[in-house]
């Protein structure tokens, strides 16, 4: 039984404090939530800083006001009517107790009139004529006009003065068979009260109060009004051109958010005036690149055929040499033309693609297989290393051949000769990667970062004996790029490599 007890006992201290922990947990789930609302939000800042507010000013607006509270004693004359009445009461039931009282007891009677209960009193016992019965010692009248007494008595009440004034009570008294009126008459005391009067300056309390309010909110929000100055300032800068300075981001409620939107649009601002100077500087060394890439050929063009034009030959054959120059200038012209139309073009996504899904294992292949004879006149060796035998993908046959071709034409071209070229498929979770490598002079990782660039030669003298239009590897950048790929370029020593990362196509 007392282990029963006992687990009853600690079964119900668990349960209490089960509900305590759950009370605990409530409320200070509940208090972090409201710090979260009032630091995000700049409303609930404001109504909790107008809250301490208040009550500051109210605190302070009790204390003001018993501050410049004063007291007054006013001394005023009481004089105590009430005592009269209830003296006046109490001799008409000292009459009326005793029944077998009889008007012929006059002794009796007198004694209890003239009790020093009641000196300083005027008493009558009159009969219904106002005639008098019995008296105190200090009456002197023989008949009283009943009249008269219930006039004065009527009037007194009416009086509202505080003077001093005889008060005068009559009551109907039956002393035995007889009907009689006793007249109880007394000037009361006078006694002096202090009455304790509170002036208080209200007003200059509410004053001082509006003036605690003010300095209050002014002193709280201090912080954030410098804070709104900062951005205030902050944006006067940016607004004046400088895009790269950044206000500093306090704070979680909207002000923050403020300071985070301005320094955005001034970054964005920025990169887009930057991205403007960029196409800007562009468009100059296009037109600088172009100008000079139509002009060599085509002076050479207009030379030759000037010669052939006057005659300056020698016979038919060295005017078909003339002739021959020109022509394969104007092709070179047309193929620099052509490039920079493509180019211009892929740049602004003016070409549509006809994607298809194909093995670029086999278009590899294939594609190795027709290169075979500038291989042997080069006298370079192609070596073909593919991890996979199927690799799947989604894309503009024609546009990817040229790719792949120009990365395989440039490794012919600035390859060491004799040497050997090695052209490779991986594949890695859900890409395939080409790559295509070859020994050569070194690149050094500035320039490699530039081939991609167009008009861009590593050969810096602009050699167009081996080199081609300067647009071949920008155009190769663009075409990967939309087919959403990757492409770059590597160098180790003299093995330099280019890349093409394409994403797997599934079977089904």
């Amino acid at each position: 039984m007392k282990s029963k007890k006992k687990l009853k006992s600690l079964y119900k201290k668990f349960n209490e404090k089960l509900e305590f922990l759950k009370v605990y947990k409530f409320f200070r789930n509940t208090c972090l939530r409201l710090r979260i609302n009032i630091e995000r939000s700049i409303r609930f800042e404001l109504m909790l800083v107008i809250g301490i507010c208040f009550l500051i000013s109210f605190t302070f607006y009790n204390f003001t006001d018993v501050l410049l509270k004063k007291e007054y004693h006013n001394p005023e004359v009481f004089y105590d009517y009430e005592s009269t009445e209830k003296e006046a009461n109490m001799l008409l039931n000292e009459l009326e107790r005793n029944e077998n009282l009889e008007i012929s007891d006059s002794k009796e009677i007198e004694e209890i009139l003239n009790s020093p209960i009641y000196n300083n009193s005027k008493v009558y016992i009159t009969n219904t004529d106002g005639k008098v019965i019995f008296k105190t010692s200090n009456v002197y009248e023989e008949t009283i006009d009943i009249y008269s007494v219930f006039r004065d008595i009527i009037s007194n009440e009416n009086n509202t003065s505080n003077a001093a004034r005889e008060r005068v009570h009559i009551m109907p008294l039956k002393v035995g068979d007889s009907r009689l009126y006793l007249i109880y008459s007394k000037v009361p005391k006078a006694e002096i009260v202090y009455n304790t009067v509170e002036m208080s300056n209200s007003s200059l309390a509410l004053s001082l109060t509006l003036i605690i309010f003010i300095i209050s909110f002014v002193v709280i929000t201090n912080n954030k009004m410098k804070y709104l100055d900062e951005i205030a300032g902050g944006l006067k800068i940016i607004a004046n051109g400088n895009l790269n300075y950044r206000i500093e981001e306090k704070g979680r409620d909207e002000i923050r958010k403020i300071a985070n939107n301005i320094n955005n649009m001034a970054k964005e601002i920025g990169e887009k005036i930057q991205a403007e100077r960029e196409a800007e500087k562009t468009k100059t060394d296009l037109i600088t690149n172009v100008s000079h890439d139509l002009r060599t050929p085509l002076t050479s063009i207009m030379g030759y055929i000037g010669l052939v034009k006057e005659g300056r030959y020698q016979n038919k054959e060295e005017m078909n040499e003339y002739l021959g120059i020109a022509h394969n200038k104007a092709q070179k012209l047309n193929l620099l033309i052509e490039d920079l139309f493509e180019y211009t073009k892929l740049n602004n996504n003016a070409i549509k693609f006809c994607k298809e899904k194909v093995n670029l294992c086999e278009l590899l292949s294939q594609l190795i297989d027709e290169m075979t004879p500038i291989l042997d006149e080069n006298s370079i060796i192609m070596n073909k290393k593919f991890d996979v035998d199927k690799a799947y993908v989604l894309i503009d046959v024609v546009k990817m051949l040229r790719v792949f071709e120009n990365l395989i034409m440039n490794a012919i071209k600035y390859s060491i000769k004799p040497g050997k070229i090695i052209v490779g498929l991986y594949q890695k979770d859900d890409y395939i990667t080409f790559v295509c490598r070859n020994n050569g002079e070194h690149i050094s990782k500035e320039k490699l970062d530039k081939v991609f660039d167009r008009f861009y030669r590593v050969d810096e003298s602009r050699n167009t004996t081996t080199g081609g239009t300067g647009l071949g590897l920008a155009i190769c950048k663009n075409i990967i790029n939309l087919h959403e790929g990757k492409i770059w370029a590597e160098c180790i020593g003299d093995n330099i490599s280019f890349y093409v990362k394409l994403k797997l196509e599934n079977l089904e």
